[in-house]
């Protein structure tokens, strides 16, 4: 039996409701409510080959910008696919032959990177910020305003 993978179909700009409409006769989707994020579920032997199989299905149907695994793999990794021009695709292979390394290697790596960099970028930013709110409140009035914030925009169970 073959396995089903769950795909995350982000798009470029909000579906019209017929691009929808056309999209769903081909493969069943849940769309959220601003129509520039869908779920599909794909089945195929391999989570990049649901990836590959959907992008086939849906690429003339709706502006597609990225798909990915909605669960991370065995390995721990989500997978993605995004349709690169063809001068982009001559970049990646020119710095990927020229770090010795396979294109799809150079890019998983770099795209590893740049996420790892935006994390500690976006952490450092919040570091900075709490720094300044601690010198004039206490860590007390800190962690109670977080938390009165953060249940204020708890979204309940039914939701």
């Amino acid at each position: 039996m073959t396995p089903h993978h769950a795909v995350e179909v982000t798009l470029t700009r909000p579906a019209t409701a017929a691009e929808l409409h056309r999209a769903r006769r081909a493969v069943p989707l849940a769309a959220n409510a601003e129509r520039t994020r869908l779920m599909a579920v794909q089945q195929a032997r391999s989570p990049g080959r649901a990836l590959h199989r959907l992008r086939r299905r849906l690429n003339a149907l709706l502006p597609i910008d990225v798909l990915t695994t909605h669960y991370p793999d065995h390995r721990g990794q989500v997978r993605l696919n995004v349709a690169l021009s063809r001068t982009t695709l001559t970049a990646v292979h020119r710095a990927a032959d020229a770090e010795g390394q396979r294109p799809q290697d150079f890019l998983s790596r770099s795209v590893t990177a740049a996420v790892a960099r935006h994390e500690g970028e976006r952490a450092q930013r919040l570091m900075a910020q709490l720094e300044r709110l601690m010198a004039h409140h206490t860590a007390e009035e800190l962690l109670v305003c977080a938390a009165s914030t953060l249940v204020a925009h708890r979204v309940p169970a039914d939701q």
